[in-house]
């Protein structure tokens, strides 16, 4: 097949963020369509898609010619204060790389643009270009080229000079002048000069397209993509624009049209691309050097160190009382290394064990494990986990198959607050930040989000665009195209509304683009070379005046693999800190230094906590969700609480599947075994395939599978490609021939591993979560106040989550007090059995002010009163707010004065304070010392009455954040009881639409106006769970806008708004919660025992009910002995409406709780 005359060199793929939509697939598409032979990538100073790009060409029949459209500065890249008349203080030029040489210099030259020219751009500079020329081939760029820029100016002579140095910096057969045809005038102009400038110098022409969409008709979308790019609307008449359509990827003969005139440019485009033969080797390990002992190879020392920790692992086993055969250990372990060592990879695990062993050295807990690698017995060994994976039959094949050559993949989760303590101690070890970087990832713009972007650069009403918006369904990953598929209404809506229209097609058009870079949450990569060897760097700019500079590899993370690079994954997890906190806790106020790692894995105590669903703060299990499953599962095993992680994802909760394995548990549904050889894989979960590594040990028992090929099924299984599963099918089961199994019964359990395997969980990774959603319960349980104290430290920055806890400890009988200066560290601390918040926790009072109350306590003991207090600080420190603070939020308590006393006592207490220090650092002390004690005893008595409980309360949220000593809906608990369906934890979790009834103080109410200029508000409405926005339309507003200001507790109705980052509640009605009862619409229930009920009893309540009359349906309920109840609905005339009255007269009668509200 003839290729054609011609090939794209200037190209702007997607990852020209925000300016090109050009998609790296359909433009390879389209070049094999216009059979191109090759095509280029040239993106604004970058290199981000330059791995993508080989490999999808390549795959496509195409050579991929890498190259960057880098800016380059008008004079020094480190001159940063002119601009020289320049947008971006800069010019343009196209590098392209010719081979190996090449590309690796043009690593180097994008890196240096970001970490040494960076000014609006990252930019080089000449003097960069001649150093690193070597290999790459230069095109003079669009106008915005030093050359075209001159000419434009009609400064020829500047031109020409700047085409001669150009030609001289990359060699006279390496730097083409660039020919473009957006049928401009000017451009016409700078191709002429262009041409002659090429017979002066003789330097060869070559036309380009500037590439930035893939067809004509994409001109209007990629205008709403700048304006999303610059922050401007369509309307903007000074918005950043394209002078034509004519940007997009054109075909060989529509080129070949436009420079009829010039064909030489034509042709060069082929000549250009077959000098380009750049091949990137994917398949050499590019990790770097462990440094082993002398006299040791890499395979001999990870030999020495696993035997040496397996020995040291047995040992500990042996303490636990834990039986284990050592033969069969030492078999696996020579296995896995085996493996280990053909694959070539004893020093990816000699690195691991290596900055594990610092981080367990230097006291940074590191989690037990994580993914796959949680079955492998050489970890375990190494300590690089702590899950045994012969006792919970984990299989090494999952994390690393000898079958399928893939890069082994150990993420690790450490301390949150210690986490960069080792990703330091890496980088220093491997040669510095040149040789380690966190890794780049890209955000792009899903259904929902693209929807409002582009309904915003339209200016349409944020109203439409958001209902618009909440049209597509709320589920991970979903796409526009399966969205409208769904929802008929966006039919509809395209049909009534031209605008609508033109929105939907845009964001479909626009759907999936790369929109922003940042940092992986836990990528790194390690090299033992400079890490522009292989790929570029990128730096964000500082967030802040002597903040660092973040500097990130330009490759996302399947890049950096595919280079052979080391890469793992630095997780700081929470929990970990919590864990580590609460030891700590334990150790300071029981005296008990607890090993967490030497718990008994079956302590009643905890299954009960877990059965009771106790478990807010505990791992993994504290979501409504979890809770309603533990409820049902109610688990008295470790492996129930594997199982339960393993269970609690969409696909089975949906399948039935949850629901299946709950009643096999409890004995309601039969355990069946297709096969008798079943049972010992299946009987852990009473027959349902729930693991992947089930999947794997079925085939090798029943069909002989090696567990590297069942591995390979396992994968094939996920994909679910008919073709690939059809030739496993076919394997299985001549396997399972040759083992004298049914070809009926052999044929069902593979299609019941099918069904099952697209829901399997890996075993390894939940085995080792498990394991430390375990342990938190088991802190929770057995030392709760350590556990609480260590828990809300974490999480003090997120008030939702700290009232949820407090509100925990309250319901668990722990007392938690506020901040005390005679009791309180910075932190929490337990003092008899009582949960102390740390002076850290209010607002205003800083660590200086904090160590010097704490010095003082130290020295003089306990302070007695306030007066005390500020003669013993350094007042310097412990300013006037300071104390302020410490009063309002209760710090003072113990110093034998209330609260509004010493508020109004902090003048005078400063002012003697400050007097007495004058004195005695002068030496001097006064001779009616003893005359002033007296009268400053005097003096304290104050006739100030102390603070109602709704001021105490106030003061103490203003100060530290949250309630403490008590809460003000503590009043209201049969109003939440009766009232109330909803609280803002359990909305956190409802979906779109649903009618809820909430309670709670309206903490903040932020004012706005509608379009049409009438108030409305966003309310934060807190409950003794959180908070949780309310949306109040001005219709709502009006009626209840003065009674917001009171901060009294308030009652809403209305429906959930699921949509967004956190659910709201769209209000419906609202009214004060003290007065619920008498807006109140329902039914009211009254129970009667029917054991010892005498007429004279119906007929007082009769009298009551017609005492009250309402227009709320009314029931009675009788309760037998056997407890059985009949219920009954009363006559029209005895309808009631409910108040404090009603209720205390049916109470009094009746007994308590005998009347309720639905």
């Amino acid at each position: 097949m003839k290729s054609s005359n011609f090939v794209h060199l200037h190209v702007h793929t997607s990852f020209s963020l925000l300016d090109s939509s050009l998609r790296q697939d359909a433009m390879f598409r389209r070049a094999a369509e216009f059979k191109m032979p090759a095509v280029a990538m040239t993106d604004h100073g970058n290199m981000f898609g330059a791995v993508e790009f080989y490999n999808g060409a390549k795959k496509h029949g195409l050579k991929p010619i890498i190259g960057c459209e880098v800016y380059v500065a008008p004079e020094s890249r480190h001159d940063k204060k002119e601009k020289y008349d320049l947008r971006d203080a800069s010019y343009h030029l196209i590098l392209l790389a010719q081979n190996e040489k090449g590309y690796k210099n043009l690593l180097k030259l994008v890196t240096f643009g970001y970490m040494e020219g960076f000014y609006y751009k990252p930019r080089i500079d000449k003097e960069l270009l001649a150093e690193y020329a070597d290999g790459l081939i230069a095109l003079s760029s669009c106008g915005r080229g030093e050359i075209a820029h001159n000419i434009n100016k009609e400064n020829i002579p500047r031109a020409i000079k700047m085409a001669s140095q150009y030609r001289d910096i990359m060699g006279q057969d390496n730097f083409f002048l660039e020919l473009q045809n957006h049928k401009m005038e000017y451009q016409e102009k700078i191709n002429d000069e262009l041409v002659k400038i090429g017979d002066k110098l003789s330097l060869p022409v070559v036309a380009t397209n500037n590439c930035h969409y893939l067809d004509r008709e994409d001109f209007h979308a990629h205008e709403i993509l700048l304006c999303l790019q610059t922050g401007k609307t369509m309307s903007d008449q000074y918005r950043m624009r394209y002078p034509s359509d004519e940007y997009y990827f054109k075909s060989p003969e529509e080129m070949s049209e436009l420079f009829r005139d010039t064909p030489e440019a034509i042709e060069n485009t082929l000549k250009i691309a077959e000098r380009c033969e750049l091949e990137l080797d994917f398949d050499k390990l590019n990790f770097p050097d462990y440094p082993v002992p002398e006299n040791y190879t890499l395979e001999s020392y990870l030999i020495e160190q696993t035997n040496k920790g397996l020995d040291e692992r047995f040992h500990e086993m042996t303490q636990y009382d834990i039986t284990y055969e050592p033969s069969l250990y030492r078999k696996r372990l020579q296995e896995e290394l085996d493996i280990i060592e053909r694959m070539g990879y004893p020093g990816y695990f000699l690195i691991v064990w290596d900055f594990i062993g610092y981080a367990r050295r230097h006291g940074i807990p590191v989690g037990p494990g994580r993914g796959s690698a949680a079955g492998s017995l050489v970890a375990y060994s190494l300590c690089i986990t702590d899950i045994d994976p012969l006792r919970y039959d984990l299989l090494f094949e999952r994390f690393l198959n000898p079958e399928r050559v893939s890069m082994p993949d150990i993420d690790i989760d450490f301390c949150m607050n210690k986490r960069d303590d080792v990703i330091n101690y890496v980088s220093e070890k491997y040669g510095g930040s040149q040789n380690v970087a966190q890794i780049i990832t890209f955000g792009s713009m899903n259904a929902k989000g693209v929807l409002r972007d582009v309904g915003r650069v339209l200016d349409m009403p944020y109203g439409e665009v958001d209902k618009i918006a909440k049209m597509v369904p709320n589920r991970l990953n979903i796409c526009l195209k399966d969205a409208f598929k769904e929802e008929r209404r966006f039919e509809s809506m395209k049909r009534d509304n031209e605008k609508v229209t033109e929105l939907l097609d845009i964001a479909l058009n626009l759907e999936g683009l790369p929109r922003h870079c940042s940092t992986h949450a836990a990528g790194v990569v390690i090299s033992s070379k400079p890490l522009t060897n292989f790929l570029p760097l990128y730096k964000f700019p500082s967030k802040g005046k002597g903040d660092q500079d973040e500097v990130v590899t330009q490759y996302s993370m399947g890049s950096v693999e595919k280079l052979g690079l080391l890469k793992m994954d630095f997780l700081g997890l929470k929990t970990l800190t919590v864990i580590d906190n609460a030891l700590r806790l334990i150790k300071e106020s029981l005296g008990v230094d607890l090993n967490i790692a030497a718990i008994p894995m079956v302590d009643p105590e905890t299954y009960k906590l877990l059965c009771s669903t106790r478990t807010l703060g505990v791992f993994q299990l504290e979501s409504s969700g979890m809770r309603d499953l533990l409820k049902k599962m109610q688990p008295d095993c470790f492996e129930d609480i594997i199982a339960l992680l393993a269970l609690y994802r969409p696909g089975p909760l949906e399948s039935g599947m949850v629901d299946d394995y709950i009643k096999r548990k409890h004995g309601r549904l039969e355990e069946k075994y297709e096969l008798p050889q079943l049972k010992d894989v299946l009987k852990e979960t009473h027959g349902v395939i729930l693991y992947q590594e089930q999947v794997m040990r079925i085939a090798s028992i029943l069909a002989g599978f090696s567990l590297g090929d069942a591995d390979l099924l396992r994968r094939a299984m996920g994909k679910k490609k008919p073709e690939e599963m059809e030739a496993q099918r076919e394997k299985f089961i001549t396997g399972a021939e040759g083992k004298n199994i049914d070809i009926k019964k052999a044929t069902k359990v593979f299609d019941l591993m099918e069904k099952f395997a697209g829901y399997g969980f890996n075993k390894s990774h939940s085995t080792a979560y498990a394991l430390v959603s375990y342990q938190t319960a088991y802190l929770k349980t057995h030392y709760p106040l350590q556990f609480f104290g260590a828990l809300i430290t974490a999480d003090m920055d997120n008030t939702d989550k700290v009232s949820r806890y407090i509100n925990d400890c309250r319901d668990m009988k722990i007392k938690v007090m506020p901040p005390a200066v005679n009791e309180s560290m910075k932190d929490f601390t337990i003092a008899d059995n009582h949960l102390i918040f740390g002076l850290g926790a209010i607002k205003n009072v800083g660590s200086s002010a904090i160590d010097s109350i704490i010095k003082s306590r130290e020295k003089r003991g306990q302070f007695s009163s306030l007066r005390e207090l500020c003669e013993s600080v350094d007042l310097r420190l412990v300013n006037k707010r300071v104390v302020e603070s410490l009063v309002k939020s209760g710090a003072c308590d113990s110093l034998n004065q209330n609260r509004a006393v010493m508020i109004e006592d902090i003048p005078n207490a400063i002012e003697l304070g400050q007097a007495k220090q004058r004195d005695h650092e002068l030496g001097q002390s006064s001779m009616f010392e003893v005359f002033e004690e007296e009268k400053e005893e005097e003096g304290n008595a104050s006739i100030a009455e102390d603070w109602s409980d709704h001021e105490r309360l106030k003061f103490e949220k203003e100060t530290i954040g949250f309630y403490i000593s008590g809460h003000p809906l503590e009043q209201y608990t049969n109003e939440l009881l009766w009232f109330t369906d909803a609280s803002s934890m359990s909305i956190l979790e409802d979906n779109t639409g649903r009618e809820v009834s909430i309670a709670g103080i309206p903490d903040k109410v932020l004012p706005k106006t509608t379009r049409k200029g009438d108030k409305m508000a966003i309310v934060t409405l807190e409950d003794l769970n959180g908070s949780v926005e309310v949306i109040l339309w001005p219709e709502i507003y009006a009626v209840i806008e003065n009674t917001l200001s009171e901060n009294d507790p308030i009652l809403v109705q209305g429906t959930v708004d699921s949509d967004g980052n956190q659910p709201k509640v769209i209000a419906k009605k609202v009214c004060l919660l003290k007065e619920a009862k008498e807006h109140w619409e329902g039914k009211v229930h009254i129970r009667f025992r029917t054991l010892g009920l005498e007429k004279d009893t119906l007929n007082s309540i009769k009298k009551i009910l017609e005492k009250h009359k309402g227009g709320n349906e009314t029931f009675v309920e009788f309760l037998f002995p056997n407890n059985k109840v009949r219920k009954l609905s009363v006559e029209e005339n005895l309808k009631v409406k409910p108040c404090d009255e009603i209720i205390q007269e049916i109470e009094a009668v009746l007994g308590k709780d005998s009347i309720r509200f639905e």
